[in-house]
């Protein structure tokens, strides 16, 4: 095997997290929606990609990861720690790279196969409620990815417990 493509894994520790820092050049935004799906995903499926950090331990990948780390409960069960590897890269334009590439190649979901997964959770009997808490969506959302017909759907809300709130009519004074 190749030493330079294994290395990384070989350097896979677990650190305080107040010795990792950004980098100030990371051009990938998330929304808080989809910073609060990553912490629920960590909290279902573990701690499953290490974050990516230089020899002096600023962040190449994992800036959302680090983030969600210091908040509750995860700060709490990981003891203040976040697993980590290193990579050396030559000069700022590798680690650059590295950030980039960590970021565009985790791709994007498709409309098809998003509507098939929805439409399996659903035929298994999944409620609106944790499909969209599972994998981050607002009941709309669901919808637009289900097969089902808006009324259908209104009554399986419903059926749910997931009713929706009454309507306020406000008028000018």
């Amino acid at each position: 095997m190749d030493r330079k493509i294994i290395n990384p894994l070989s350097t896979l520790q677990w650190v305080e997290r107040s010795r990792i820092r950004p980098n100030d050049y990371n051009p990938n935004k998330v929304s808080k929606q989809n910073l609060e799906l990553l912490k629920q995903s960590i909290l279902a499926n573990g701690w499953t990609l290490p974050i990516v950090v230089r020899p002096d331990f600023t962040i190449i990948d994992g800036f959302h990861r680090w983030t969600v780390a210091g908040e509750e409960p995860l700060v709490s069960m990981l003891e203040g720690r976040v697993p980590v590897v290193v990579v050396e890269h030559k000069d700022k334009a590798g680690n650059i790279y590295g950030t980039v590439t960590h970021n565009r190649a985790r791709g994007t979901h498709l409309l098809g196969p998003m509507k098939a997964i929805v439409k399996e959770l659903m035929d298994e009997g999944k409620s609106v409620s944790e499909i969209g808490k599972q994998l981050g969506m607002r009941p709309e959302e669901v919808f637009r990815l289900s097969d089902f017909s808006k009324e259908d759907f209104l009554k399986m809300m419903i059926k749910q417990g997931q009713g929706f709130s009454k309507a306020e009519f406000i008028t000018k004074i």
